[in-house]
């Protein structure tokens, strides 16, 4: 049974190492992860510069690129067979609602799943002080979970834990992505020789999709679980844009029948 490990965090970070030890007991764990920090790299992958692997230690490697390479070069490359799961994390800090778009911790689960690896993404709340070992406890009994029961097709699961003691975490609920605001989230400042710069940061004051989500449960001091699809078309709406069609084929010219027409978007301002 094996298992590859990967993160964004790089390959020293406490949560990656607690991760692999808690699932050394289900099975043969192999570590492949980025030699360096790549927070919110998303689902960028190297192109534009060779790939070097470092063997730091029997079945564990540090590669100079992104979460998305370490899962490509691990099942592609460096391991014997395929695994039976991809497990990334333990993210320093929670991906909750829109940042799993942004995630490195999450576009290696993603990979994965794309790669026909059921997977899965885990990340801990946090701030200077994490608690790696509750994290690792969750993610070990969803990983024997997944290995006994499976994962939907093209599916991942999303996995964030609240920073709380074990005792004091009060269950798990399956949740939705939320949506979040922030406040200021592009700050500007001057160098010393008077140029504007920027940093894109900001504080998370508000949240929207209330209704089972991920926010509420990690607040509520639940273990969060959001199942995540690969496939991310707008189904319910297929039928509506089927009606434009025949107007981008004429390229905008007029017609003597009625032109059907979509809702307008409405501009949502918080």
């Amino acid at each position: 049974m094996r298992i590859l490990v990967t993160n964004d965090d790089g390959i020293q970070s406490p949560g990656i190492i607690a991760l692999a030890k808690a699932l050394a007991a289900i099975g043969e764990v192999w570590v492949v992860a980025p030699d360096r920090e790549r927070t919110a790299v998303a689902h960028a992958v190297t192109l534009h510069k060779p790939l070097r692997l470092h063997q730091l230690a029997p079945r564990t490697y540090a590669v100079n690129g992104t979460p998305v390479d370490c899962v490509n070069l691990a099942l592609l490359k460096v391991m014997p067979k395929p695994p039976a799961i991809v497990v990334s994390g333990i993210n320093k800090g929670v991906n909750l609602g829109d940042d799993v778009m942004y995630s490195g911790t999450v576009s290696a689960a993603m990979e994965g799943t794309i790669l026909g690896v059921p997977s899965v993404a885990v990340s801990q709340e946090g701030q200077g002080q994490f608690r790696f070992e509750v994290g690792a406890t969750y993610a070990a009994r969803v990983v024997r979970l997944i290995l006994a029961q499976g994962l939907p097709e093209e599916t991942l699961l999303n996995i964030n834990i609240p920073n709380r003691p074990r005792h004091e975490i009060k269950g798990v609920r399956i949740t939705c992505l939320s949506r979040r605001r922030f406040h200021n989230p592009i700050i500007e400042k001057l160098d010393p020789h008077g140029r504007k710069y920027y940093w894109i940061a900001g504080e998370r004051i508000s949240w929207s999709r209330s209704k089972d989500a991920d926010h509420e449960a990690i607040e509520d001091g639940f273990v969060s679980m959001t199942p995540v699809r690969l496939d991310s078309t707008h189904y319910g709406v297929l039928d509506q844009f089927r009606a434009w069609e025949p107007l981008v084929t004429r390229g905008g010219k007029k017609s003597s029948s009625p032109q059907p027409s979509i809702g307008r978007t409405r501009k949502v301002t918080s």
